[in-house]
């Protein structure tokens, strides 16, 4: 008796896959912008942990992804320079 693939599980391309939302750039704008603020707005203490620090560190870059390359770029550099002052103030 042959078995159905589908009820192994092996369903091979019959189903259209469902459409992923994109992020909405001005959405993703403002979030990146509003976190760029609350890293300059760090003068005497970091304003998160190192385990926070490393995830805007990944996750930052990223998002940034969604934006124009041009913006994207200059969003990076600003908050690359952010991180490394947050550095700073995470060692003392």
């Amino acid at each position: 008796m042959p078995s159905d693939p589908k009820q192994l599980g092996f369903d091979l391309g019959q189903r259209r896959p469902r459409a992923v939302p994109l992020p909405d750039p001005a959405e993703v704008r403002a979030e990146l912008l509003e976190l760029l603020e609350i890293a300059r707005g760090a003068v005497d203490a970091a304003p998160w942990d190192r385990r926070t620090h490393r995830f805007h560190a990944v996750v930052f870059p990223q998002m940034a992804n969604w934006l124009p390359e041009e913006e994207a770029e200059q969003l990076r550099f600003e908050f690359a320079k952010e991180l490394e002052r947050i550095e700073r103030l995470l060692a003392a």
